[in-house]
């Protein structure tokens, strides 16, 4: 499976940015999907996950109500909508993806099996 995520940048406060994480070598719908971030100086941490069918997701609860993660099966692109962004949210995020039926359970990285290169996230205050 490889694993392109693309659409980082450089926001201000109180911004937004969309990141598109694009897959191919599998069946995209056999896959569930997660975003983790890696900022300096500490571990990667999970952001959220996605089902198979896109209709649940989990997030972590630091960036509950302002990131929604959504995917398009028909064009095999799983996305990060980013909203409020804060300083806080600066990091390198990649998407990660895992053959899975259930993607409860599915917010550590050893959780999956394949990764993308990151996309940087920097949000000047």
């Amino acid at each position: 499976v490889q694993l392109q995520a693309y659409g980082g940048g450089l926001v201000q406060a109180g911004g937004f940015l969309r990141l598109s994480c694009a897959a191919s070598g599998l069946t995209f719908s056999n896959l569930v999907m997660g975003w983790f971030r890696l900022a300096p100086g500490k571990e990667r941490k999970f952001v959220g996950a996605i089902s198979r069918s896109g209709g649940i997701t989990n997030y972590a609860d630091s960036v509950k109500g302002r990131f929604t993660i959504s995917r398009d099966n028909s064009k095999n692109t799983v996305y990060l909508q980013m909203n409020s962004l804060t300083p806080e949210d600066t990091a390198v995020y990649s998407c990660a993806a895992v053959v899975s039926a259930s993607v409860y359970g599915r917010s550590s990285p050893e959780d999956y099996d394949y990764w993308g290169q990151g996309t940087q996230v920097t949000v000047s205050s």
